[in-house]
């Protein structure tokens, strides 16, 4: 992917595209990748970077949702558990198993959650994992050591999925490409264009690297912009009232000592009503997460102080070593996009189903909705979106389209796995030039070579393109990140033929960010 061949290609584009998506987190993606794959002429516009919101700070989880089926929300359960079978199918370098364990410390969870788990197991049906099962005292603390033993009963062992968000939304973005699309980051859509009967066919879109603005026709324009639905909506019918409720997850980083093994920590409900996870990702421990009511959706959400002690005072309940503040290694927030309830639950009780309307003027919105369901909801909306711009129909393909990057097998001890076959184009840039396989910090497994790849082949404009959705050391390690700064932006600067005043510019707004992902 380059985007300047990308630009020049719209630039040059003389006719109505079949498809203008805008938004390109998981949703906006998914509906590029669905809507190229069937043929369709396909353009995907994103604002800032992919995957730059909601869709690169979730729990990392690939799940049918425990929670939903104790809500009973079963129809989303079972939709999601299909879906989460299909994305292992689909992107196994990226998508794997994972097995949680749910602790009990009363006589009563065991049975309970065992049998919930059984009606979970048997939802997933022919896509299902392993079977859950009771697990004695001894048992559970065998798989996960550093569990709080003080009156352990036992557990109950399930099976999930876990990925790489930003790295799978990066696929998604590949994949548009190698079906035919165009995908664009930096491009932010500031007007929708109408005809003269009040319908949408096109959009005003500005460049965000250049300045330079550009008029783009398409049959129709879907609105997949996450919590920045109502933006969208607005630039349709300023009188339309707010559709979007955001809720705002948190989640702490924590160094593997404190969960060493590879078994996950799944507590269903805290006495807020919450769920907690504690999940092992990338040699590191995921602690989280909250469900905060926020009004107003922002790129760079930050995490409230109630969050962070929430998360920490129960992670303390269920983990024999104590975190502290100065053992977290990076905080992220992220909000979800709910879609605003007729009464007035929490955003906790709203459901995670995806929801999908069309305007007057024939302008199409997805939102809603959850990682895990992003092919569905990508699918639901191309068909609707064929009706309203009269093109020829062709069915859905992605049920069995592998994702750029399909490899059957990784060797998951090498952390370029995330890459799947394109490991390959990184290793044959270290075998020319051994400097690019130098490590970027210590503490952190990322190479030289993976900064050359971003910026050559995956569209990363900034260091914070690199270290927070390319390799995830922001999230990882946010302090370590930081030091990373000045070699990146070198050798980023190297690739784009930038000087010394674009370095510090990059290592200056890199800084000022991170510190929001760093506890005092």
């Amino acid at each position: 992917m380059q985007r300047e061949n990308f630009i020049q290609q719209v630039e040059e584009q003389n006719e109505f595209w079949d498809v203008i998506v805008i938004g390109g987190g998981s949703t906006g993606l998914g509906v590029a990748v669905d809507a190229a794959s069937r043929g369709y002429h396909t353009l995907l516009l994103e604002m800032h970077d992919f995957a730059k919101g909601t869709s690169s700070r979730s729990t990392k989880l690939v799940h049918g949702g425990v929670r939903y089926l104790q809500q009973g929300d079963v129809s989303l359960v079972i939709e999601a558990l299909r879906e989460r079978g299909l994305m292992i199918q689909n992107a196994p370098h990226l998508v794997n198993h994972q097995s949680f364990i749910v602790p009990s410390y009363e006589w009563w969870n065991g049975p309970f959650y065992g049998a919930g788990l059984k009606v979970y197991d048997a939802l997933a049906g022919k896509l299902g994992i392993n079977k859950s099962r009771n697990l004695s005292r001894e048992e559970t603390m065998e798989k996960i050591p550093t569990l709080e033993p003080e009156g352990l009963r036992g557990g109950v062992i399930y099976y999930d999925g876990q990925f790489d968000d930003a790295r799978f939304a990066i696929n998604l973005a590949q994949t548009v490409m190698d079906e035919g699309g165009i995908p664009l980051n930096y491009m932010k859509v500031t007007a929708l264009i109408k005809n003269n009967s009040g319908f949408v066919e096109g959009v005003e879109a500005r460049d965000m690297i250049t300045g330079k603005d550009h008029t783009i026709n398409g049959r129709v324009v879907i609105n997949a912009t996450g919590i920045f639905t109502d933006n969208i909506i607005h630039m349709d019918d300023p009188d339309q009232g707010d559709i979007i409720q955001c809720a705002q997850g948190v989640h702490i980083v924590l160094d593997k000592e404190f969960m060493p093994g590879d078994t996950a920590i799944m507590v269903p409900e805290t006495e807020d009503g919450r769920v907690l996870f504690a999940v092992p990702w990338h040699n590191k421990v995921i602690v989280g997460t909250t469900d905060t009511p926020i009004d107003k959706p922002t790129l760079e959400p930050v995490a409230l102080e109630e969050e962070i002690d929430f998360i920490l005072d129960h992670a303390e309940k269920y983990l024999i070593r104590n975190p502290t503040r100065k053992d977290v290694k990076s905080v992220f927030a992220g909000l979800r996009p709910l879609v605003r309830p007729d009464d007035s639950k929490k955003t906790s009780q709203i459901s995670r189903s995806h929801h999908l309307q069309v305007s007057e003027s024939g302008l199409v919105t997805i939102t809603g909705g959850k990682w895990t369901t992003y092919r569905k909801m990508a699918e639901d909306t191309v068909d609707q979106a064929i009706m309203i711009a009269g093109l020829e129909m062709v069915h859905c393909k992605t049920q069995e389209l592998r994702i750029h990057g399909w490899l059957k097998y990784s060797d998951r001890s090498d952390h370029l796995y995330t890459y799947g076959s394109d490991k390959v184009g990184i290793k044959k840039l270290v075998e020319a030039d051994p400097f690019l396989g130098e490590k970027l910090h210590k503490d952190l497994p990322y190479i030289k070579a993976e900064v050359v790849w971003a910026v050559r082949h995956e569209m990363a404009q900034t260091v914070e393109d690199v270290l927070s959705r390319r390799t995830r050391a922001l999230l990882l390690d946010a302090k370590a990140s930081v030091e990373m700064v000045p070699e990146v932006a070198a050798i980023m600067a190297g690739e784009f033929g930038r000087g010394k005043d674009w370095i510090n510019s990059e290592v200056r707004e890199y800084t000022q960010l991170a510190k929001n992902y760093i506890l005092s």
